[in-house]
C-alpha cells in the first residue's frame, strides 16, 4: 500500500520494524548511533515530539517543518521523504559492515500515519512511550533508556520539541499524571496496524 506523501506542518506518527520482524538494535550503541544519524539527518527538517526505539522496530512523533526555504515547490530542497530514506540507508550500511550483514534492514516504505486529532496525539505520545512495557521489555516504561520520556520529563537540553509537548499536557506534572493514568493498557486500543510487532 503506497504511504501518503510527507507534507510541511503536518503531525505524522513514524514507524518500521526490521525486515522479517529482524533485530534492529542488538548492542547499546546501536540506539546511540541510530539517534546521532537522526540528528545528522532528520533534526534539520523536523519538529520531534516522542520517540522510542525498540530490538525490532521504532516509532517517532514528527512535524515537517515549514519555514525551510523551498519547501513550497520543493526547487533546491530533497522531498522529506529522502530525509528519511538517506537515514535509513546510513544505518544500514553501518549495521551491514558491523554484523557483516548484506540486504535491506528495515520492511520497505517505512510507515507515516497523519495525526489528525488532538485526543490521537495525546495518546500517541503515551503509546509510544509505554511501548516497551506493552511488549514486555520491561516492567516499568519509565525505567527504558531508549525513549524520549525521561528527556521530555527532565531539564537536560535536548532537540527535542519539549516546551510544545509540555504546554499541550498543560505542563510537567500533568505530562507525567497523563502517562501515569494510561498506564493500564488495555484502555488503550492499538494505534498501529500490527501492533504486536
Amino acid at each position: 500500500m503506497a504511504q501518503p506523501p510527507l507534507e510541511p506542518g503536518i503531525l505524522y506518527h513514524i514507524y518500521n520494524r526490521g525486515n522479517n520482524g529482524e533485530t534492529i538494535f542488538i548492542e547499546e550503541r546501536n540506539y546511540d548511533y541510530f539517534l546521532q544519524l537522526y540528528d545528522k539527518y532528520i533534526s534539520p527538517i523536523v519538529d520531534t515530539f516522542s520517540y522510542c526505539l525498540l530490538p525490532n522496530h521504532f516509532h517517532f512523533l514528527i512535524r515537517v517543518k515549514t519555514d525551510l526555504p523551498g519547501f513550497e515547490n520543493l526547487e533546491g530542497l530533497k522531498p522529506p521523504y529522502r530525509y528519511f530514506s538517506n537515514f535509513f540507508n546510513a544505518y544500514t550500511k553501518a549495521f551491514n559492515k558491523t554484523y557483516n550483514r548484506t540486504g535491506s534492514l528495515f520492511e520497505k516504505n517505512f510507515k507515516r500515519k497523519p495525526v489528525t486529532n488532538d485526543a490521537y496525539f495525546t495518546k500517541l505520545v503515551a503509546y509510544i512511550h509505554q511501548n516497551p512495557q506493552r511488549h514486555g521489555l520491561i516492567d516499568d516504561f519509565r525505567d527504558w533508556p531508549y525513549s524520549s520520556y525521561t528527556v521530555l520529563a527532565s531539564q537536560k537540553p535536548t532537540r527535542l520539541a519539549r516546551p510544545e509537548i509540555l504546554d499541550w499536557f498543560t505542563d510537567r506534572d500533568g505530562f507525567l499524571t497523563f502517562h501515569q493514568n494510561v498506564a493500564d493498557f488495555k484502555n488503550i486500543p492499538p494505534l498501529v496496524e500490527g501492533d504486536g510487532n
